[in-house]
Protein backbone atom coordinates (compact mmCIF):
# COMPACT_ATOMS: atom_id res chain seq x y z
CA UNK A 1 0.00 0.00 0.00
CA UNK A 2 1.31 3.58 -0.47
CA UNK A 3 2.13 5.29 2.29
CA UNK A 4 1.91 8.81 2.98
CA UNK A 5 4.96 9.28 5.38
CA UNK A 6 7.40 10.34 2.47
CA UNK A 7 5.58 13.42 2.87
CA UNK A 8 2.68 15.45 4.13
CA UNK A 9 1.61 16.83 0.49
CA UNK A 10 -0.08 13.63 -1.60
CA UNK A 11 -0.87 14.03 -5.08
CA UNK A 12 -3.01 11.46 -6.59
CA UNK A 13 -2.50 11.15 -10.46
CA UNK A 14 -3.44 8.82 -13.37
CA UNK A 15 -0.45 8.18 -15.72
CA UNK A 16 -2.02 8.97 -18.80
CA UNK A 17 -4.32 12.26 -17.42
CA UNK A 18 -3.72 15.02 -19.94
CA UNK A 19 -4.45 17.00 -17.17
CA UNK A 20 -2.48 15.77 -14.60
CA UNK A 21 0.52 15.93 -16.98
CA UNK A 22 -0.65 19.20 -17.88
CA UNK A 23 -0.01 20.75 -14.16
CA UNK A 24 3.30 18.84 -13.82
CA UNK A 25 5.90 21.36 -14.67
CA UNK A 26 3.96 23.44 -12.10
CA UNK A 27 4.28 20.93 -9.83
CA UNK A 28 7.87 20.52 -10.24
CA UNK A 29 8.58 24.14 -10.52
CA UNK A 30 6.81 24.87 -7.07
CA UNK A 31 8.75 21.88 -4.87
CA UNK A 32 12.11 23.35 -6.40
CA UNK A 33 10.60 26.97 -5.15
CA UNK A 34 9.68 26.28 -2.34
CA UNK A 35 11.66 23.16 -1.02
CA UNK A 36 8.91 20.99 -0.68
CA UNK A 37 8.38 17.49 -1.93
CA UNK A 38 4.80 16.15 -3.12
CA UNK A 39 4.71 12.57 -3.37
CA UNK A 40 3.06 11.06 -6.46
CA UNK A 41 0.41 8.20 -6.32
CA UNK A 42 -0.63 6.87 -9.60
CA UNK A 43 -4.37 5.40 -9.33
CA UNK A 44 -5.02 4.56 -12.67
CA UNK A 45 -3.42 1.06 -13.13
CA UNK A 46 -2.84 0.84 -8.88
CA UNK A 47 -6.47 -0.23 -7.13
CA UNK A 48 -4.67 0.22 -3.23
CA UNK A 49 -3.27 3.59 -4.20
CA UNK A 50 -7.25 4.39 -5.40
CA UNK A 51 -8.80 3.26 -2.13
CA UNK A 52 -6.26 5.66 -0.61
CA UNK A 53 -7.46 8.18 -2.68
CA UNK A 54 -11.22 7.67 -2.12
CA UNK A 55 -10.07 7.51 1.57
CA UNK A 56 -8.54 11.42 1.52
CA UNK A 57 -11.35 12.63 -1.27
CA UNK A 58 -14.39 11.43 0.11
CA UNK A 59 -16.36 12.39 -2.76
CA UNK A 60 -15.00 15.77 -2.78
CA UNK A 61 -13.11 15.16 -6.11
CA UNK A 62 -13.75 11.95 -7.36
CA UNK A 63 -10.86 12.33 -10.02
CA UNK A 64 -7.37 13.22 -10.85
CA UNK A 65 -5.55 15.15 -10.52
CA UNK A 66 -6.53 15.14 -6.58
CA UNK A 67 -3.69 17.17 -4.04
CA UNK A 68 -4.32 16.92 -0.53
CA UNK A 69 -1.65 17.87 2.64
CA UNK A 70 -2.24 15.89 5.33
CA UNK A 71 -1.22 18.28 7.69
CA UNK A 72 -4.30 20.63 6.81
CA UNK A 73 -6.76 18.17 5.64
CA UNK A 74 -7.10 20.81 2.56
CA UNK A 75 -7.53 19.23 -1.02
CA UNK A 76 -7.24 20.85 -4.45
CA UNK A 77 -9.34 19.06 -7.26
CA UNK A 78 -7.64 19.51 -10.86
CA UNK A 79 -5.56 21.55 -12.80
CA UNK A 80 -5.25 24.53 -11.03
CA UNK A 81 -3.37 27.27 -11.26
CA UNK A 82 -0.62 27.88 -9.16
CA UNK A 83 -0.89 30.31 -7.08
CA UNK A 84 -3.76 28.20 -5.85
CA UNK A 85 -1.26 25.31 -5.74
CA UNK A 86 1.49 27.29 -3.98
CA UNK A 87 -1.00 28.43 -1.11
CA UNK A 88 -2.12 24.71 -0.34
CA UNK A 89 1.95 23.61 -0.61
CA UNK A 90 2.34 26.24 1.98
CA UNK A 91 -0.72 25.07 4.21
CA UNK A 92 -2.47 28.50 3.45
Amino acid sequence: MASEKDSHLLEFYGTECFHCNEIRPTVEKLEKELKVKIKRIEVWHNAKNAELMQKYDQGRCGGVPFFYNTKTNKSLCGAVDKETLKKWMLGK
